[in-house]
């Protein structure tokens, strides 16, 4: 098991990030100190490749690490230039070190995968930088993260990650399968951190100005299951654990598992006498002798909020539970809402897997509110052993905050639901009528070069790269062996060995890094998602829009000249940005990428041209309903690794022949030769709510899966996407919704063509016709498409991301 702290420490009172781990991150662009003790070993991982990793010994201690390459780095204060967080670090040292050499840990061109272990002789502190400047959107030299392991000389189990701020009021120890009781101000913050891993964490809070009157109010989880519908809070707009009285006592702000129990008592006497185990100690007693001195009444059993506590309620209703989710240094951050007594265990239970069999110790810190203020963010994962990273905001957060307090965690991201003033329906209409912009900066984007960029895309996909032209785009899938798929996405094709991957997983990435070494490609594959942020312009006033603001050089297309799944380079408001005409929505429509610090600025250009057409921003709501109405496939709901793309409707990107193999082409051509689900339209009757996962019937036999669903307001009736046997899967087909149990209730549909909104595409492929004078056609005025023009291997031909 590996530690994994990220957090913030400080050195001379300046915040900077401060690793003891066993493992961390150096981000891209951006330098970490790291305090190594006598006898530790250090490695350092360049998992992308061609990131430079340069060390700085600072203070004494010049000759302490051995291992170290003869390859000079440039002095430190060089290297600061290019560091995001340069003005902590520069705080964090003393003049002396800034005109220190540092060393180089990689050649210039290091593989990805390229490591180097060094072992402190003596007590040392280090500065690792991975040094890279803000990538311009048409650029591909981005900055990477470097991974850190370090590998103490001493074993050093039970330490905890460093505060997350200086500003402590409490620093507190629970051990194994005891409990502490504590006091917590109003506006005070709460971490609740699993030492060693896999260990849960009881928790109770009580209202402490009730308390003090003799009026006991406490978590009730049943209340807060209830108002914030989910089975446990966590950050964002449904954080909150609430009173029986309806009063939040806490918020969630920050979540490093993802997993925890409101359902189940903390462990109780009862419990371990019913096992044959009288006697044991447990939680609820704990909590009983520790909150005697503030006058709360014993109870057999308390309700508590059950952190890192992983249960499951199976389809057959029984509640399971199985070990934690939680990590080394993994923990919880709550805000305290009013004045409380609070009470955290450490959960003494050893007989079964709750605590992995072993209990351990939780570890609980308070921090001053009036001192600190922490963003809010969930936990996620590249891969399962990767390093944790919280919810993030995009480049045009401070725009769109400003507009709606609704945004969901999606993939990493803050994400509006909806607008304020708005809202889903009317976002809808001005995306069908008029024209809506969209940050869909969750995108993952991965820059592939090298001499055999070409042939690692091309052993990748089904899609023919050969035949991708420069300046152009492909939509295709991402398949594993046996041909179910790993993601979806574009392919930018930037010069002759040079390529962006824009697709909606992490693990793409890694896995066309995989494919690289696996076949001795010369290639490399670096994550650019935290350099290049997007905007969807997207409807029919779109091209009328930008067209007036997008300035691009003489030798490339201009927006008007830009031809579906093209893109262009050029300057929006002086800022650079690249255009692609591509989306998501089923309307023309542009992508535009920038990067982060540059997003307010592109925001605020794009709106003010728009305002005189009626331009409004759109959320992920009014999204899904357009993308659904279009036939544009989700990851998770319309396609997973169970799907192939015939059976996710994207079977147009697999041609029947292609000259070279690729991932999964054997078993892609077993399963078109043999097919035995399909993804088709359904009409529904009536205006019943219909959801992902309901089950479709023929008569008593379910023979298909609703996938999406939505109500079409242009359409005027309830839609979906479905999974059906290809024996039901002809156009014309009626079946049957089963809701409840799928038999008592059922509503009619029928199958229909695919997708429900401009199944020719003629929008999205509308061209500008230019006037005699050169000039570009007024809104609405339009030539007529030719469907002949477009060949069998056009990488455009009824794409998931079309616009």
């Amino acid at each position: 098991m590996m530690n994994v702290w990220v957090g913030k420490g400080s050195i001379a009172g300046v915040p900077v990030s401060v690793s003891r781990a066993t493992s961390s991150v150096v981000r891209g662009g951006e330098g970490r100190l790291l305090q190594l003790a006598a006898g530790d070993r250090m490695t350092v991982l360049d998992a992308e490749g061609l990131q430079p990793a340069l060390l700085y010994v600072l203070g004494e201690g010049q000759n302490a690490l051995r291992g170290l390459p003869d390859r000079q780095a440039p002095a430190l204060a060089q290297a600061l230039l290019v560091c995001a967080n340069a003005k902590a670090l520069r705080g964090a040292v003393v003049p002396s070190d800034l005109s220190a050499p540092g060393v180089s840990l990689f050649p210039s061109n290091a593989p990805a995968g390229a490591t180097l272990t060094l072992e402190a002789l003596a007590p040392v502190l280090c500065l690792l930088v991975a040094p890279g400047r803000a990538m311009s959107p048409e650029a591909q030299d981005t900055p990477t993260d470097l991974r850190v392991c370090v590998v103490p000389a001493e074993p050093r189990a039970g330490d905890v990650p460093p505060p997350l701020a200086d500003a402590m009021l409490l620093d507190h120890r629970i051990t194994a399968a005891t409990a502490s009781a504590y006091t917590v101000k109003a506006g005070d913050y709460i971490q609740i951190i699993d030492v060693d891993g896999r260990q849960c964490s009881d928790f109770l809070a009580f209202d402490a100005n009730a308390l003090a009157r003799g009026e006991e109010y406490d978590l009730d989880p049943t209340t807060t299951r209830t108002l914030m519908g989910s089975s446990f809070s966590g950050p964002g707009l449904h954080s909150k654990y609430f009173d029986s009285r309806m009063q939040p006592l806490v918020e969630v702000i920050q979540d490093t598992v993802g997993r925890h129990d409101t359902f189940l008592l903390a462990c109780t006497a009862k419990y371990y006498e019913d096992m044959g185990y009288p006697g044991h100690s447990n939680c609820t007693e704990n909590f009983n002798r520790v909150l005697a001195k503030h006058g709360v009444a014993e109870r057999k059993g308390w309700p508590a909020i059950n952190f890192f506590y992983n249960t499951i309620v199976g389809a057959d209703d029984r509640i399971s539970m199985d070990e934690p989710w939680s990590r080394p240094g993994d923990y919880v951050l709550l805000r305290a809402l009013t004045d409380l007594v609070c009470a955290s265990s450490s959960c003494a239970d050893d007989i079964d897997p709750a605590n992995a069999w072993v209990p351990t110790d939780i570890h609980v810190r308070v921090y001053d509110g009036a001192l600190c203020q922490f963003p809010k963010g969930s936990a996620h994962r590249m891969t399962w052993d990767a390093e944790p990273r919280l919810s993030r905001e995009s480049g045009f957060h401070p725009r769109t905050a400003a507009l709606t307090r609704k945004f969901t965690d999606y993939r990493g991201f803050w994400l509006a639901d909806c607008y304020a003033n708005a809202g889903p329906i009317e976002e809808y209409w001005a995306c069908r009528e008029r024209a809506v912009v969209v940050d869909l900066s969750a995108l993952r984007k991965f820059e592939v070069t090298g001499p055999d960029a070409e042939d690692l895309l091309q052993r990748a996909v089904p899609r023919n790269i050969r035949k991708l032209a420069e300046g152009q785009v492909v939509y295709t899938p991402f398949c594993y062996e046996h041909g179910g798929m790993i993601d979806d996405g574009t392919i930018f094709r930037i010069a002759p060995h040079n390529f962006r991957v824009v697709c909606g997983d992490d693990y793409t990435g890694v896995w066309l890094r995989e494919l690289a070494a696996t076949h001795g490609l010369k290639a490399w594959v670096r994550n650019s998602s935290d350099q290049l942020h997007n905007l969807a312009v997207q409807g029919p006033r779109s091209r009328e829009i930008l067209a007036g603001i997008v300035v691009t050089p003489p030798v490339l297309s201009t927006l008007a000249e830009l031809k579906w799944f093209r893109f262009t380079i050029g300057r929006i408001a002086g800022l650079p940005v690249v255009v692609s005409r591509t989306g998501y929505t089923g309307e023309l429509g542009y992508e535009v990428w920038c990067h982060p610090n540059d997003a307010p600025g592109v925001w605020d250009a794009i709106m003010a041209a728009g305002e005189p057409h009626g331009l409004i921003p759109m959320g992920l709501l009014a999204l899904d309903m357009v993308r659904i109405e279009a036939g544009l496939v989700f990851a998770g709901y319309d396609f997973s690794d169970d799907t192939d793309p015939f059976e996710a409707g994207i079977g147009f990107t697999v041609p029947k022949e292609k000259p070279d193999p690729y991932v999964g082409d054997a078993a892609i051509a077993r399963r078109r030769a043999n097919p035995h689900r399909q993804l088709v339209g359904l009409d529904i009757a009536g205006n019943e709510p219909i959801g992902h996962g309901d089950g479709v019937h023929v008569g008593r036999a379910q023979v298909g899966v609703v996938t999406s669903a939505t109500k079409s307001p242009i359409l005027g009736k309830t839609i979906a996407l479905a999974r059906l046997d290809v024996s039901a899967a002809a156009v014309g087909t009626r079946v049957e919704i089963g809701k409840l149990d799928g038999q008592q209730k059922r509503i009619a549909a029928t199958v229909v063509r695919f997708p429900h909104y401009d199944p020719d595409k003629t929008r999205v492929r509308t061209e500008a016709a230019v006037q005699a004078g050169g000039g570009v056609a007024p809104a609405g005025v339009a030539p007529a498409f030719d469907a002949a023009s477009v060949v069998a291997d056009d990488p455009r031909g009824g794409a998931n991301r079309s616009g």
